[in-house]
């Protein structure tokens, strides 16, 4: 194996890792806790956006050519970047909510994309963890806009909390399809280096 090839096997693993630890930082940050403030937990969730664009970036990056997985990490990418941007801007609350709705699904398309280059069926547990992280992801990140979508169009009422129940179990099912995620790079990197 060449080293341009290693150097990029080495982007795609790290970059997973961060993403990995991205949303499952973010998971924390939209999870309600008596012992986290709200303002720790925002700053949790913003970090674990912009951990998550930088991992999928990495990812991206290591791909030597043009794939549909390559596109989707750099959708997901942006999808995260236009989170980042609603929580730093000095927006309306309404106009923040509105990019981390707009984001989330940004960041479902980029999985859906991601997901349709996975397809092809190879019989290697690579492929199963990349598929299965990919469609986790693409749920969580859509639960993630419709619980925005409820909270904000239910925001002057006093509703139960429907809209956040669904961003947060959103939150943590994208962080357990970006764990597999990880897993299945990792066993891709495992099963090249075999043959």
């Amino acid at each position: 194996m060449g080293r341009s090839r290693m150097n990029n096997q080495l982007k795609e693993i790290i970059g997973s890792w961060i993403q990995a630890i991205g949303t499952i930082t973010s998971a924390v940050g939209n999870t309600p806790s008596s012992v986290l403030t709200s303002e720790y937990r925002s700053s949790l969730d913003l970090w674990g956006n912009v951990l998550q664009a930088t991992g999928n970036s990495l990812i991206a990056d290591g791909q030597e050519t043009f794939t549909l997985d390559k596109l989707g990490n750099e959708v997901q990418a942006v999808g995260n970047s236009t989170i980042t941007a609603g929580m730093i801007i000095n927006f309306k609350e309404e106009t923040k909510q509105l990019l981390t709705i707009k984001g989330n699904l940004i960041q479902a398309l980029g999985g859906g994309i991601s997901l349709a280059d996975e397809i092809e069926p190879t019989g290697s547990s690579a492929q199963a963890y990349n598929v299965i992280g990919n469609i986790l992801q693409v749920i969580g990140n859509s639960l993630q806009a419709i619980g925005g979508i409820y909270e904000l169009e239910h925001a002057h009422e006093k509703k139960s909390n429907e809209g956040q129940a669904l961003q947060v179990n959103g939150s943590w099912i994208q962080a357990v399809g970006s764990v597999l995620s990880l897993i299945g790079q990792l066993e891709e990197v495992t099963e090249e280096n075999n043959r």
